[in-house]
């Protein structure tokens, strides 16, 4: 087993230098000037080239993304105009809007994001998980029927949308929540968890369908198969069969998923974080797309394909730990 997690991890080096080349070459071909953005609406054409030069921007592009490769490995020093900054390795660059680095940028928006993924994964695995489960045992009813059309609606309904929807509902109609204005957890705990409350829910129900889904058809594969008929010729009680066995079987696909969407939604809850206001990874990345500011698009999409992937690696793993007839290789 760790001769697998080294050799995915050494791949994974390769993927991560591989988008980082992706992201500079998609950069350059935008249009826009960082430049100008930078400087400002009010900047005349010597001012612009002057933070043209102290960004660094006349370099040649491979210029430009070898210095970047130095300081994520070493770190490097930085002109901000009036002073040298040193950034430590592992150096992400300085934001072109504020010479914030953006290694500590990162650090800051991180913990909201990953609140906002952990909450989710909460909701989507009891949710999910729950009605998966309860409509593989109550097949051919009424309420498999049921929580088939809740699946389906949940499936089909954009996460946008049903924020939208919950935010109408619970802020709006039945006034139970006021609008949700994030705050630290380290400010206030209580009313960090009220304010992260409606993005967990719009974010678990969004991804608690395929797991119903999954859970619903794991379970009955596991239920059909000769070992649980045994059990149940021998006189096992259902529930002993269901609790100890249908469950084993059920449990290792959901455990893989799960690790691979909860590393996927590091960078996929852009429109999540948008919408209630969340200071997290997903909305920096889209302020950096916004005013073209490239040190935070790259270190922000390297640290989610990082999760990405590493995810994938813990998938794995676990997938293996919970199921002992997979041989990793």
């Amino acid at each position: 087993m760790t001769r697998f997690a080294l050799k995915r991890l050494a791949g994974a080096a390769l993927v991560l230098l591989t988008l980082s080349v992706l992201v500079y070459a998609l950069f350059y071909l935008a249009p826009g000037d960082p430049a100008r953005l930078a400087c400002g609406e009010r900047c005349n054409p010597q001012q612009i080239a002057q933070v043209r030069e102290q960004l660094g921007l006349n370099s040649s592009v491979f210029s430009q993304y070898l210095h970047f490769l130095q300081g994520v490995l070493t770190g490097r020093d930085y002109s901000t105009g009036t002073a040298v900054v040193h950034c430590d390795a592992p150096c992400l660059g300085l934001s072109y809007q504020n010479d914030q680095q953006v290694t500590r940028l990162i650090l800051e928006r991180l913990p909201a994001t990953a609140s906002l993924a952990l909450g989710a994964m909460v909701v989507w695995l009891l949710v999910g998980v729950g009605t998966g489960l309860l409509s593989a045992l109550r097949r051919g009813g009424f309420t498999e029927r049921a929580l088939t059309v809740l699946t389906l609606a949940g499936t089909g309904t954009p996460v946008f949308i049903l924020g939208l929807l919950l935010l109408m509902a619970v802020c709006a109609y039945l006034q139970w929540l006021p609008f949700p204005s994030y705050v630290p957890f380290g400010e206030d705990p209580e009313q960090w968890a009220w304010n992260m409350l409606l993005p967990w829910l719009t974010l678990g129900f969004f991804e608690s369908a395929k797991y119903a889904r999954l859970t619903r058809s794991s379970t009955l594969e596991t239920l059909a198969e000769d070992h649980i008929r045994t059990f149940r010729a021998y006189g096992v009680g259902e529930r002993s069969v269901v609790a100890r066995h249908a469950l084993r079987g059920a449990v290792p696909p959901v455990i893989a998923v799960s690790a691979v969407d909860l590393g996927s939604m590091f960078g996929g809850a852009v429109l999540t974080e948008s919408l209630f206001g969340i200071p997290g990874l997903g909305k920096t990345l889209l302020d950096g797309v916004r005013t073209i500011d490239l040190p935070v698009v790259v270190g922000v999409v390297l640290v989610m394909g990082a999760t990405v992937v590493l995810a994938n690696v813990l998938a794995d793993l676990l997938y293996a730990a919970a199921d002992r007839r997979v041989v990793l290789t």
